[in-house]
Parts: C-alpha cells; structure tokens; sequence
C-alpha cells in the first residue's frame, strides 16, 4: 500500500472532514482489484486462514483461562456510542452475539437496532450454506452509503464465515471499507480489536487457523430471563464431507462439568426456566476430557438443579450412546424432544457425506429411543441433491422419514461448501431434480407434521409463555415441552411463566388454544 492510500485509508477509517463524493472517490480506488498496492500489503502483514491446515492439524493442548476483563484504556471506550450486531445462522451464534453484546456493555456501550444510531456494526456470520453468505455480502452492500457518511461508524465481519479464506480475500479485493474482521476463536479479544479498528490506519484482520482456548468468564448479555443458552463445548471432529464447521470452528473442545454446572445453577437461581446446552455437536461432549464422563453424565447432574426444562442441540447420531437415553428417560426436567439430524436416507450416500453411520444403524438408534421413551418427539436434518444422489436413492430417504415418523425438519438443497471435500465432487443432480426432490420431501413432512399436532386437540399442555406472538400483539405464544407452538390469550403477567393451555385448534406448526385454571391436570 502506497503513502496516499495509507493516507486514503486513515481518513476514511478516522473521519477526517470532508464530503461525501471524495469518500465515494476514496473508496472506489482503494477496492480497484488492479490495486496492487494495496492487495502486496496484506498478502506480507495478513495469514488467512488456511481449510488445508484445518484439515490436518492435530489437537493442541486447549488452556482454560479464568482472567478476562477489559483493558482499563478502554473501560469508558463506549460511552456514549452504541453498537449493533447482526446475527445469522445457529444458535451458536446467537450465543457468541450475547459474549459480544455483554463485552460491549462492559466497555460502556449501549445497544440499538438503528443502523443509523450505530456507533460500530458486526455482522456475525455463517457459513453453513451459500445462501447464507450471499445474506452477508448484500448487507456489507447496503451498509456501504453508511459508512460513506458516516466515515466513524465501524463496520465489523465477524463469526464462520471470517475463518474462511475466500471470503477474507474477497472482502479485501471488493469490500476495503470493512475496519475490522475477526473469528471465532477469538472473540475474548474484541476491546483490543475495536481499540485497533478506532485508532489504527488499516483494516483489523484478526483470525486464527487453530483451536482457541476456552475462556470462562467472558460477560454476556442476555436476551431476557426465560430461555438461556449454555455452550458446553466448541469445534467438531466429524469432518462430514460437505461441512464447513469444523474447519471454521476447530475441533472439539469440552468445558469441564463444574464450570457448566455453575452456570446452569446461576441461571437457575436468576429465574430462569429453561436453558438448552449447546455444541457442534453436543453429544461428544468430553471426549476429549482426561476422565471417564460424557453428555449422559452431565445431564443427570442437571436434573437436580431447580430448572424446570434442559435441551441440547445438536445431536451426531453416530455419538447418542446409552447412557444418553437413559438419563433422558428418567423424564424431569430432562425432555423427549430429540433432534438427531439424518441427512441422508441411504447408506451409501451417507458413506460418502462421511456420516460413519448407516441407515440401519440410524434405525437402530430410534428404536432404542422409542422404546426408553414411547412419546419422544424426534425431528432432524436432511439434505437433497448430494453429488451422485439417484432417484432410488432419495426414496430411501422418503421411505425412512415415514417409518421414523419426524415431526419436523430442516430440509435443504445441497450447497458446496468452498475447502470441503465434497466441493471437489462433481454436482452431477440438476437443479431442477433438486427442487423437485425437494418439494417431495417437504409434503411428507408437512403431513407428518400436521398429523403430530392432531394428537394435542383438547389435550392440555405445559406452555413457557416467551412473548407477544409476532402476528398479533394480543396473543401470548410459546413451546410445550416437545417444542411445539402455542399461540393463546392470556394476561400479559404470564410472560415468563409455565401456565397451561387446552388446545382448541391445531395447524401444521402450531397449536391455537386457551388458558385453564391452575388446578388442571396436564397430559
């Protein structure tokens, strides 16, 4: 980068006066792909994250930290300014958005949903689907004018899709008036980072290609006190063909049972009612632990806190052992909702997503769960128009979404994944096959799905009241234990609260119903 580029740069970034078509002239120079200035200057101070080194590296020794705060130069850093965050995809990330909205607070920052309002917008990412980064870019193209003018507001990339290199080289070449990018791995250091991004002349880039420490006592910012979301470990071992996770989120890394524990008794005792444990994949959960204890075994301990509901998300079938569905069926505050994504109906394309399980083993394991729990509600994932996928292949799967009986699911079209190995496959399924394939399966879901709720009409339920529902202010909505919706009347007092409803409507997503007296027996 040459001397009046850094100049172009630092203006830009620190808000020098001046007019808005020179930011424009500013702006359209500095993203000029035959800049090669400018490109020289990060391929000798930038590392990308590298998917081939992700692939191959080893577990390193994961260090626990107890230790965070915020530097003391930027204690006061947010007073007076507001901040914004996007959030897209999984809960997940929703999770690490409350990290980075309690690390803001603490820096003296107040959050807003007015772009215009924004002091520093993040754009949490993922890179789950394409879909969901072509999300991303058309927002980076929309907040573009912002910054423009407004050349103080602070534009962050953050989450999955920042580990990937292509999307790093790309927002270099085409997006130069992004501040700050950073990963997933560390997001402990946001106060360096935005300090960085405020007083700096070049964009912040900030991503590892390694596994992150667990840091224990990162601030967080909750989203009311009803539902809370509890990580209980990082990363992903599978490396399924088509998945990006484990090269954006590094391999499995397990918090230990006491610290996750100490949370669930904090939300306990702060009101709370019900809190879900979250992972890439959950049911791995202390593998890679030096003692002889795993998912099954936290839960039982979960089941003596005073909480009224426990859920975890997301669960690998080839992981869901024994011990697992015999603490489940000990019911409690543990619940029958189960999500065991399958992807796939056939067991050669599952060898090929590299699943390292079978169609009859997946069977296998929803007999067990049936018969420790006979009213368990399962749903799962599944995938459509896998390279290779025949028609007589995707009955397979239709015939096994009706002989396991899902409630629901997430369906979706196959997506290649840039640095996955199934993006070197060649996608030999037409789109056109692929849609159809999809709207097949759809029916069969939507069918089993509206059949499911049948079963509740004039039964009573348990429902945790979370709000106003988003179609009509004077109905109150919320989940029965087996995760379904209900939408009712009811006196606002009872947001936040288990009250029971009677169900007088059924639809495919949600149940319609009225309030009943407290003394009602629910079924």
């Amino acid at each position: 980068m040459n001397e009046q580029q850094r100049k172009e740069m630092s203006h830009i970034q620190q808000g020098e006066p001046a007019d808005v078509k020179s930011d424009q002239d500013n702006l359209e120079r500095l993203k000029d792909k035959s800049s090669e200035d400018f490109m020289k200057y990060f391929e000798t101070t930038y590392q990308p994250p590298s998917l081939r080194k992700a692939q191959r590296r080893r577990k390193e020794d994961v260090q626990i930290h107890y230790d965070f705060k915020i530097p003391e130069d930027m204690e006061e850093a947010g007073n007076g300014r507001k901040y914004m965050i996007r959030t897209y995809g999984c809960q997940m990330n929703e999770h690490d958005t409350e990290v980075m909205a309690g690390i803001f607070e603490e820096m003296g920052y107040e959050s807003t949903t007015d772009t215009k309002e924004a002091d520093i917008i993040l754009l949490n990412t993922c890179a789950i689907r394409e879909n969901a980064e072509n999300k991303v870019f058309g927002e980076i193209g929309h907040l573009k004018p912002l910054k423009l003018e407004n050349p103080d507001l602070i534009i962050g990339i953050c989450g999955c899709m920042s580990q990937e290199e292509s999307v790093v080289n790309r927002i270099l070449k085409k997006h130069p008036f992004i501040d700050l990018i950073f990963g997933t791995h560390n997001i402990h250091r946001l106060p360096q980072l935005v300090k960085e991004a405020m007083f700096g002349k070049e964009m912040v880039i900030d991503v590892w290609s390694k596994e992150g420490d667990i840091i224990e006592n990162l601030p967080r910012s909750r989203k009311g006190k009803i539902k809370g979301w509890v990580n209980i470990m990082y990363g992903c071992d599978k490396f399924c063909t088509y998945c990006i996770v484990p090269y954006t989120r590094g391999k499995e890394r397990s918090r230990l049972p006491e610290d996750i524990i100490q949370e669930v008794r904090h939300l306990a005792a702060q009101g709370y009612k019900e809190v879900t444990l979250l992972g890439q994949n959950v049911n791995a959960y202390g593998k890679d632990l030096e003692m002889n204890y795993g998912l099954g075994d936290l839960m039982d301990e979960l089941r003596s806190i005073d909480i009224p509901r426990v859920r975890f998300t997301t669960s690998h079938p080839r992981d869901f052992d024994d011990r697992l569905i015999d603490v489940l069926a000990k019911g409690g505050n543990m619940l029958d909702h189960i999500h065991l994504p399958v992807q796939s109906g056939n067991s050669d394309i599952l060898k090929i997503m590299g699943r390292k399980y079978s169609r009859e083993e997946y069977l296998e394991l929803v007999r067990k769960i049936r018969t420790a729990m006979p009213d368990a509600t399962l749903t799962t994932d599944i995938i459509v128009g896998f390279p290779n996928e025949t028609e007589e292949q995707f009955e397979d799967t239709l015939s096994l979404v009706e002989e396991v009986g899902f409630e629901a699911a997430y369906t979706f079209i196959y997506s290649p994944r840039d640095g996955t190995p199934a993006a070197r496959m060649q996608d030999n399924v037409s789109m056109d096959v692929k849609k159809n394939r999809l709207h097949r399966l759809n029916e069969i879901v939507n069918r089993q799905a509206a059949e499911s709720m049948k079963k509740y009409e004039g039964e009573i339920v348990e429902v945790l009241v979370e709000g106003e529902s988003k179609k009509n202010k004077d109905v109150l909505a919320g989940y029965t234990k087996r995760n379904k919706m209900v939408n009712f009347r009811g006196p606002r007092s009872s947001i936040g609260r288990l009250v029971k409803v009677r169900i007088t409507e059924t639809k495919t997503w949600s149940l319609n119903g009225e309030m009943v007296e407290e003394t009602a027996e629910v079924k």
